[in-house]
């Protein structure tokens, strides 16, 4: 199977690319009628949550963020909503609705006057601002908010009334004419076409925003006229031939026109929007995914990432259990099977077979675009079903892969953020992105960092702390301000504060799964005696008091991650952080760690902090935390190389074998460090070596030497 361009690749083509705006005018076209939308929604709140929700999230207003780095790099893009012309964005928009574009140029990139995915950005870009508004409540952000929508409605309306080509409905918006969709329903490829219901999808979502986080009513009118066109177009297709349109490559890709419509059908109550939201079913995966049948292998990942949302949100209003099923077991499918160790997956935007991760690391992995689809599917699973799993990916990847993908110095021209993050030796970060698909979603991953901090349970009963960001709660419902103060990611230790409010409370304390190294809780200075085992809920249940303070310790230590399909080939981390090498070298280095180890069998015997904070050194390179946004060359991953069974200076002279998977004699003796004594640690290296020779991946003469290398080692705890 050869592959296909990616849209990088195009946009490396076409970059700089320009043409004369598009200037129409045409005959009145009759107004259809559109049925009032209204909504339940508070306005700057979220969408209402099902009532399928065992768990449901806070408001973005609801939560906000204290000092830290998530902070930091939060403002650079706030800076950014801020200043960035409104009319820029609006350009190309203007142009295909034959109005005056006011002079300004479009963004660039893929967001051009001529280009085929034009309007996206835009759509990134109401998200943006909106959730900007809704985290900081600013003025201006408002206004510029509203003026967005305004304009936006102003050219659905000119499209209606004189569009050329006229539209087939009067509810149609985009910023080309309506040639793309017809083309798609012949079957025309990319990139003669390229997504025209991904850009679709980025229009509504960023409409639906508007409304939900910044209480704009005319953005769900703009939106509900959409979806009626969207049902005017698709509804009365056949069913196969809506499946094929959708398995085209790029031009099939939808986004999340099927969460988008659910969740405008949740809004207006009107059944078409529903139907709609049917007629995106992509009925082979979905098959294939609710029967637990892995067919990813070849696929374009973000293009399908995004369904499975969607299918959840239909779950929430059909209670079909297929689409919930067929979610679950595709997260399982990408969530560890196909993640590098930052959390991100794909490559070249393809997934690739299962556990092929050291197979395929090069320049082009992990499309930031897939990261943001797979948090969103993430959450929206943990609302169905709040297991600790899913919140383990999400501080994975916010913290290694979202956090790392803005640069660290301020733009207000660019959003400065990742398209692919090379997982390869020697590669580097590229930020900009200004008009691409990552470069829309990136606007939005930086501001809303607090949407999964908290979360509470239906009844208001408990309280999910989920990530141990500096925060504040406002939970009005409950009369509670819960304060968080934290150095994360610098370091495990945080405090839960009672700042406003109390009264009965389940509070579950997420215990990462990462947290080997003991867990420490307190409630007012008192230890609490229960069990906080790594990789689940820690529920303290009590009546809370305003003053109350929860302090969670959690220290980091040093570990390493094996690839699943070479364990030789390796990456470390620190706690939840992935450090990298600083190396522009570009082929594999090489470590080994064993022979500095001490009775404690900890990597801290082979790798030492620097002076600098979150920053060591090994094997003379200098490691440091990947959320470091900057473009020096990295190594993600390294080759580990033990080949020989030595403790400390002691040399056996005795290969180090493997096992039928890939653990080697020193892989087993160490995991079961630390040890008491050397007395200790001979007795385990006489047994493994007993154990070894059983199995005859020693000879006798072997087994002998290791365990005489043990008694002549001299391991200093």
């Amino acid at each position: 199977m050869s592959q296909p361009p990616t849209r990088r690749r195009v946009l490396s083509l076409t970059a700089g690319a320009a043409a004369t705006p598009l200037m129409s005018s045409g005959p009145l076209a009759q107004a259809a009628h559109a049925a009032p939308a209204t909504s339940t929604a508070k306005a700057g709140g979220a969408q209402p949550a099902p009532p399928a929700w065992s768990v449901r999230p806070f408001a973005l207003h609801e939560v906000s963020l204290g000092e830290g780095v998530f902070r930091t790099k939060r403002d650079l893009m706030l800076d950014y909503a801020r200043a960035y012309p409104a009319d820029r964005i609006l350009a190309v928009f203007r142009a295909n609705a034959g109005l005056d574009t006011r002079g300004a140029r479009p963004p660039g990139g893929w967001e051009t006057f001529d280009g085929n995915l034009r309007g996206h950005y835009g759509g990134h870009f109401l998200t943006l601002v909106a959730q900007a508004y809704a985290d900081t409540r600013e003025a201006a952000l408002k206004s510029k908010l509203d003026h967005l929508v305004t304009a936006l409605g102003e050219c659905q309306q000119a499209l209606a009334e004189h569009g050329t080509p006229k539209p087939s409905h009067p509810g149609y918006l985009a910023a080309y004419p309506e040639t793309q969709f017809i083309l798609l329903e012949s079957y025309t490829t990319y990139p003669t076409i390229w997504a025209p219901y991904y850009t679709c999808h980025k229009i509504m979502r960023g409409l639906l925003d508007a409304h939900t986080l910044a209480g704009n009513p005319q953005a769900l009118t703009i939106a509900a006229k959409m979806g009626d066109w969207v049902h005017s177009r698709l509804g009365h297709l056949p069913k196969a031939q809506l499946e094929r349109m959708w398995s085209i490559y790029i031009a099939g890709e939808y986004g999340g026109m099927n969460e988008v419509m659910t969740d405008l059908y949740a809004l207006t109550g009107r059944e078409e929007h529903l139907a709609a939201a049917r007629c995106f079913d992509n009925t082979a995966l979905l098959k294939a995914c609710a029967e637990n049948r892995d067919i990813l292998e070849g696929r374009h990942a973000n293009q399908h990432i995004p369904q499975f949302t969607g299918y959840l949100r239909l779950f929430d209003h059909t209670g079909e259990e297929q689409y919930a099923g067929a979610a679950r077991n595709f997260w399982g499918m990408v969530a560890g099977p196909r993640t590098y160790a930052l959390g991100g997956t794909g490559q070249g935007e393809m997934f690739r077979a299962r556990e092929a991760i050291a197979a395929t690391l090069d320049d082009k992995n992990a499309e930031t675009c897939a990261t943001y689809n797979m948090l969103k599917l993430s959450r929206q699973l943990f609302f169905h079903d709040p297991d600790p799993a899913y919140m383990d990916y999400y501080e994975r990847a916010l913290t290694n892969h979202i956090l790392a993908s803005r640069r660290d110095a301020p733009s207000t021209d660019s959003p400065e953020v990742t398209y692919f993050v090379g997982m390869g030796p020697g590669v580097q970060r590229r930020f900009g992105n200004t008009g691409t698909c990552c470069g829309g979603t990136g606007m939005e991953n930086h501001t809303k960092y607090q949407d999964s901090v908290y979360f509470r349970s239906a009844d208001g009963n408990a309280l999910y702390v989920n990530l141990y960001l500096a925060s504040t709660l406002r939970w009005p419902e409950r009369g509670l301000v819960i304060e968080q103060t934290s150095h994360y990611p610098a370091e495990g230790v945080r405090t839960l504060t009672f700042r406003e409010g109390g009264g009965r409370l389940a509070l579950k304390l997420r215990i990462p799964s990462w947290a080997t190294a003991g867990v420490t809780v307190t409630v007012n200075g008192v230890p609490h005696r229960a069990e906080a085992a790594p990789g689940t809920y820690l529920t303290l249940n009590r009546n809370w008091r305003r003053g109350d303070r929860v302090r969670i310790s959690t220290p980091y230590r040093l570990r390493i991650e094996r690839a699943l399909d070479d364990p030789d080939v390796q990456s470390l981390f620190y706690g939840p952080l992935l450090l990298t090498a600083r190396s522009a070298e570009q082929q594999f280095r090489t470590f080994s760690f064993y022979q500095d180890f001490t009775l404690r069998g900890d990597l801290a015997d082979a790798i030492r902090p620097t002076g600098r904070p979150l920053h060591f050194t090994t094997h003379d390179l200098t490691l440091a935390p990947f959320h470091i946004g900057d473009d020096a060359p990295y190594h993600a991953y390294f080759t580990r190389s033990e080949p020989v069974i030595v403790f400390g200076t002691s040399d056996s002279g005795v290969p180090n074998h493997a096992r039928a998977d890939g653990r080697t004699f020193l892989d087993v003796l160490w995991q079961q460090a630390p040890f008491p004594a050397s007395a200790h640690f001979v007795g385990a290296v006489r047994t493994l070596a007993g154990r070894w020779l059983a199995e005859n991946l020693l000879t006798r003469a072997e087994h002998d030497a290791v365990i005489a290398a043990a008694n002549q080692a001299d391991l200093r705890r």
